[in-house]
């Protein structure tokens, strides 16, 4: 789908056009995320729009030729959403977005803050999705997959790059899964540099299609979404998308919502990070002890949406 040289021209293409986020070593805190010793944080939920997503939007609409007349069009838990939103409006075309009844109403008004048309379908992301390729079918939009076009994923995959030139030390990187198209292209990006460095996905519980396609040796379609965490609420991955993750992921773990929720406001409480709970879906993984570490581990924790949950009493 993408190799290592995709992204790289990604990084290239999009670095005008995208912040350089910060890392943070975590310290000074009333409570350690036991029993991790050395852990950083990368902020991504600095980025642009608010999101990882920024960097796949952008690479993929300054990937064509041309500004599409139509404008662009997308489906999106939220994050993906705001990052066509924001990269239509930077390139002066028109962005639709379709997005489930389980969207954060935050992200409702930051997308129209970005002046994006925007329309809720569905309960799932399949449902939104299927409006936004027929609205494209229509129209002549240009339809912006959120996980599985390979400009999108070469642009994730450039945070894997910036990761490793921010932390060379790292041993392990925590990253969230929803329909797969981050940790691919993250993915892809630190093996080919440092195959030594493990990366661990994240899910749902209520919406782990990755952890069973991985586990049944092919791509699975969930019956079902019961996670309420829209940016992670992906029924079925990309067939492309699922063999790079097979090929470079080391393991997949699951969160409930209830720890993502709690992780979000240890974030906001301990750091003042105001992280959504995708974003905040590393820390619980860490604060609830699902990632096997070893003695004296650096561990890179992905923040990779911002959100207000954490301040929510």
């Amino acid at each position: 789908m993408i190799t290592i040289a995709d992204i790289e021209a990604a990084r290239n293409r999009i670095a005008p056009h995208i912040r350089q986020t910060p890392s943070m070593r975590l310290q000074q805190t009333r409570e350690r995320l036991a029993p991790a010793q050395h852990v950083t944080l990368k902020l991504e939920c600095l980025q642009a729009a608010g999101s990882f997503k920024a960097r796949g939007a952008m690479n993929r609409v300054l990937g064509m030729e041309g500004p599409p007349k139509a404008g662009l069009v997308t489906a999106s838990g939220g994050n993906h959403g705001l990052a066509v939103a924001r990269t239509a409006f930077v390139a002066g075309i028109p962005a639709m977005v379709f997005l489930p009844r389980t969207v954060s109403p935050e992200k409702v008004e930051k997308l129209k803050g970005w002046k994006a048309q925007i329309e809720i379908v569905g309960h799932v992301f399949d449902h939104a999705n299927a409006a936004a390729m027929d609205y494209s079918g229509k129209t002549g939009a240009v339809y912006v997959h959120p996980f599985a076009d390979p400009l999108v994923v070469a642009g994730q995959g450039t945070l894997g790059l910036d990761i490793l030139d921010q932390t060379p030390e790292v041993d392990t990187i925590l990253v969230a899964i929803g329909g797969g198209g981050l940790i691919a292209g993250l993915a892809a990006a630190v093996k080919a540099r440092n195959k030594g460095v493990r990366i661990i996905g994240i899910q749902a519980t209520g919406a782990a299609s990755m952890k069973a396609s991985i586990e049944a040796g092919h791509v699975v379609t969930l019956p079902e979404i019961t996670t309420r965490v829209a940016t992670l609420a992906a029924r079925r991955t990309d067939e492309r998308v699922f063999e790079l993750v097979r090929q470079h992921v080391d393991g997949i773990i699951l969160v409930s919502d209830e720890e993502m929720q709690e992780a979000s406001r240890w974030l906001w409480f301990e750091l003042g990070i105001a992280a959504d709970l995708s974003g905040a879906a590393s820390v619980a993984a860490l604060r609830h002890e699902r990632v096997a570490l070893r003695s004296g581990e650096h561990v890179c924790a992905l923040i990779c949406g911002a959100g207000a949950e954490g301040m929510v009493p």
